[in-house]
């Protein structure tokens, strides 16, 4: 906050006034009041998400926790595991909502029942 004719103090912790250490040592630039912070509009309240508790064959789950690895590797943008399955997961349901024409839906007509 900045001295007004009501408030003659400034606020010395505002990010865009001089470093008051800087200054006393002398650094190059200090002086210079900093830029203040940009505003930016509060971001969107994150989505909420639960847990959930699956069963999964271990030489799936080992190949999942590969090609996770692999893409942090290659330099892909997948946050986590979570996101990698959600992205699959929501694949996988778009694929299903395709009917009689679901990749998935033709293959589990074609394997015996996984129990």
């Amino acid at each position: 906050m900045m001295p007004t004719r009501r408030n003659q103090t400034p606020d010395l912790f505002a990010d865009h006034l001089p470093d008051p250490v800087e200054a006393a040592i002398h650094r190059r630039g200090a002086l210079r009041p900093r830029r203040p912070p940009s505003r930016r509009p509060a971001a969107a309240a994150p989505e909420i998400k639960r847990k959930a508790g699956f069963y999964l064959p271990d030489a799936l789950l080992e190949r999942f926790n590969i090609r996770f690895y692999e893409l942090k590797l290659a330099g892909v943008a997948v946050e986590n595991k979570s996101a990698l399955l959600e992205a699959a997961l929501t694949y996988a349901l778009d694929d299903l909502d395709r009917g009689p024409e679901s990749k998935i839906l033709k293959r589990m007509a074609s394997s015996p029942l996984q129990r």
